[in-house]
């Protein structure tokens, strides 16, 4: 591979202009394809195969043309009457008449003519209204209710609450998504919601039809900056610096552009385009800072700036290649939990990973070429460029004063370090997952507040609503089925925790063999009991089947994160098998060893239970009180962190024992190999690390919740990995295992490829001159003033 890569790096340089119109003839291409093709993202969220999805594909069959959860965009006023009053007084029924009369004139609004006040159109015990009466008959004369009971059931689904302070009312826009709701829209839904709360009303929103999602600039421009600033002390050079940030902001370009031409053939998330973004400037930024720093290492050895590139390509184009293949392998992989949107969001990012990959190995090069013997120029006075000569191995730098401690004592660091991380992974004991929902909104949102206003005027279990799809086919007189609709309803409403359980107006389909039950629970959604309650209504079901002939299904929040939270657990095995086998024997291939990817893998176990571990603490358990609002964290976080950051974790493994195994390989004994590859790699790995915790932390400034702590536990995760892990718990460990580290059977050595990652088919270890480069030559002492 090193002699393929030396090629193609010498390639580029040599042929600086025409590679980079290749590139920029590429970009353009998928531009014109993105502006044709590109479609907005989606705010749906399907899991095939899950018996809530199961349930809500019933519902959809039985019921053709009604919503299902999350396919409605709308909006919901919840409104409250000041303490002492009741929405019922003329000034506030007036209020909410001029908020039913705004409602009907929003720009896309659907069946205006069907928005009416609720206090019209549902009633209060003292003045039944239209849909009251028609729940109540439809309950008197469908099952047989008496009119007090028939009365309850619709009291119990009113969107008036039973003190007549609290109100809902809504409406349904003809948009597909959340992100086509336009700002006029927005406006004149917050401009209805003033009116009524200058008329005295509390007023808070919620629904998709409120919800904003803009993909900004400012986390991605905030780690540029902070990269920028890093690669600028690394290399000491005013000009370098730039060069990793351009091609990383072209790969992760093609990666965007390449999302955005998706949209016209799959249905990507909002958060797609964020995941590639982020993924792509980290590793687009590593890749390239170990290339142009192996070129200025490459540059005293040879005189030949093109054989320099070459070489820098051939070797640490190599480690990027096997690198950037354990990342794609874990990104790509998260197809295996068969959920739609990660699996979307997983190729996405290893697409960007993989354009990352390539802009790395040619037009980086081809940019080296164009700068020529200004690469490093613009010398930043009292900064130390890392291994740009033959003296630089006299000098002790900070990372060899480090792994000098470590190998000293290299047991005790590693019971030290070990020691430290289990005690960080203690939380992750209490960790609670959930879906993103209006409750788990910060306290400041409109949609929270609505959310608590909800809970406090109906009772908790009214913001997450079950719903049991019935299917009565079986039972062919309709009279029978209906009784045993009727008396499913009763066994229902028997069963702890449940509130209410009915089946209200527009509750049967036409033909009357299917059912949908609304249960509302006496808890919240949060509340443990009500998974719960998801499990006894499920295991009932072969019973009521069994008796009455009645099939059906649970669908609603509660029972689609729990099914989601199965799914998940179920996957995170086989997921982790294959992700963590495919990249054990990449490495076993890179390192021709046994035990370095074994140790490999172990240390990412105890990097990302730390990381689950500080961010369960800091974000569920609202540690340091630094979150005002601690909530569970998402549910899909674990598998997409640890896919992410084990490819991650890979990256700085290979990167930093690739230079030790090339001492090893080059004759150094174990602990002088661990020396000499850690003073080789260190400076580049911990600049390295420290961009990608910068881009990574900058997503913290993202308004979505999930983004934010998914930037943070990115963060966490690796500074714990590179600085903890890799940087000072595997030199130690591979200091106590000596020769036998680089062991490995004769039988496998013999069938293994020869990928030559160490480059020892180019010479890597031969300090003879080479051959002078006609354009000129760029001596040490050249590298080293900046000319």
């Amino acid at each position: 591979m090193a002699t393929h890569l030396y090629r193609l790096g010498r390639w580029a340089y040599e042929n600086r202009l025409k590679t980079i119109a290749i590139w920029v003839l590429v970009l353009i291409g998928l531009g014109i394809g993105a502006s044709l093709l590109a479609k907005p993202t989606s705010e749906s969220f399907s899991v095939p195969g899950i018996p809530s999805e199961r349930a809500q594909d019933l519902m959809i069959e039985r019921f053709p043309g009604e919503a299902t959860f999350g396919s409605d965009i709308g909006v919901t006023y919840v409104v409250r009457a000041p303490e002492g009053s009741t929405l019922t007084e003329p000034r506030f029924q007036s209020a909410i008449d001029s908020m039913v009369a705004g409602l009907k004139t929003v720009e896309n609004v659907k069946s205006p003519d069907s928005i009416a006040n609720p206090f019209v159109s549902y009633g209060t015990e003292q003045s039944p209204g239209q849909l009251r009466e028609l729940s109540a008959t439809f309950q008197r004369e469908t099952f047989g209710k008496s009119a007090d009971e028939a009365a309850a059931d619709a009291q119990a689904t009113s969107p008036i609450n039973a003190t007549g302070t609290v109100a809902q009312l809504g409406a349904s826009f003809d948009v597909e998504a959340s992100s086509d709701v336009t700002e006029t829209m927005r406006e004149q839904m917050d401009a209805i919601a003033d009116d009524a709360r200058a008329a005295g009303l509390t007023v808070e929103m919620k629904g998709s039809a409120t919800q904003q999602f803009e993909l900004g600039i400012t986390s991605e421009l905030i780690g540029i900056g902070v990269g920028a600033l890093i690669l600028i002390l690394t290399f000491a050079s005013l000009v370098a610096w730039g060069m990793p940030i351009i091609t990383a902001i072209v790969g992760v370009a093609i990666g965007m552009l390449g999302v955005q031409m998706g949209t016209h053939f799959f249905d990507l998330s909002n958060e797609t385009p964020i995941l590639a973004t982020m993924i792509g400037l980290a590793v687009g930024i590593d890749y390239a800072l170990f290339i142009v720093s192996r070129y200025r290492h490459e540059i005293h050895r040879s005189a030949n700036r093109a054989d320099a590139a070459g070489r820098a390509v051939g070797t640490a184009g190599s480690a990027v290649v096997f690198a950037g293949s354990t990342v794609v392998i874990a990104l790509a992989a998260l197809a295996i939990v068969n959920i739609p949107f990660l699996t979307a969001m997983g190729i996405a990012a290893a697409g960007t990973v993989v354009a990352a990959v390539l802009v790395a190995l040619t037009l980086l090069p081809a940019i080296l070429g164009l700068f020529g013997g200004k690469a490093f120029a613009g010398r930043v006075p009292r900064l130390n460029a890392p291994d740009v000569g033959p003296h630089d191995a006299e000098r002790l730098h900070n990372g060899q004063r480090w792994v000098q401690r470590i190998v000293a004592r290299p047991r005790t660091v590693t019971v030290a370090i070990v020691g430290i991380l289990v005690v960080l992974a203690i939380p992750m004991a209490g960790l609670k997952l959930a879906l993103p929902n209006d409750g788990t909104a910060e306290p400041s949102e409109t949609q929270r507040r609505a959310y608590d206003m909800v809970a406090e005027g109906y009772g908790p279990g009214v913001n997450g609503p079950l719903v049991v799809v019935a299917d009565g086919r079986e039972i062919q007189d309709t009279g029978e089925r209906l009784r045993a609709f009727d008396s499913l309803v009763d066994d229902l409403g028997r069963v702890d925790n449940v509130e209410v359980a009915q089946i209200g107006a527009g509750g049967l389909n036409e033909a009357q063999d299917t059912a949908k039950i609304t249960i509302i629970p006496s808890t919240a959604p949060a509340d443990e009991a009500t998974p719960a309650l998801v499990e006894s209504l499920r295991e009932m079901e072969s019973r009521v089947q069994g008796t009455t002939g009645i099939s059906y299904g649970v669908t609603g929040q509660t029972a689609i994160e729990l099914d989601i939270s199965d799914r998940l657990s179920s996957s995170l095995i086989p997921y982790l098998l294959v992700v963590v086998g495919l990249a054990f024997i990449l490495l076993i291939i890179v390192f021709r060893s046994i035990l370095v990817p074994l140790t490999a893998a172990l240390g990412f176990l105890l990097s990302v239970a730390a990381t689950f571990g500080v961010t369960v603490a800091l974000f569920t358990d609202g540690a340091l009180g630094i979150v005002d609002n601690p909530q569970p964290l998402v549910s899909f976080l674990p598998i997409m962190l640890v896919g992410i950051v084990f490819g991650l974790a890979m990256d700085y493994q290979v990167f930093l024992v690739t230079r030790m195994r090339e001492a090893y390989v080059h004759g150094a004994d174990a602990k002088t190999a661990v020396v000499e590859g850690y003073r080789h790699s260190a400076r580049v790995v911990a600049a390295a690390a420290a961009i990608m915790i910068s881009v990574f932390a900058a997503f913290m400034l993202q308004d979505m919740a999930f983004i934010m702590v998914m930037g943070f536990a990115l963060a966490a995760a690796v500074f714990l990995d590179a600085f903890v892990v890799r940087m000072t718990l595997m030199p130690a460990v591979l200091t106590v295992l000596g020769d036998k580290a680089w062991w490995i059977p004769r039988w496998l050595d013999r069938i293994l490829p020869d990928v030559d990652i160490e480059g020892e088919k180019l010479g890597i270890g031969d300090d003879a001159a080479r051959p002078a480069d006609p354009a000129g030559a760029d001596t040490d002492s050249e590298v080293r003033a900046g000319r």
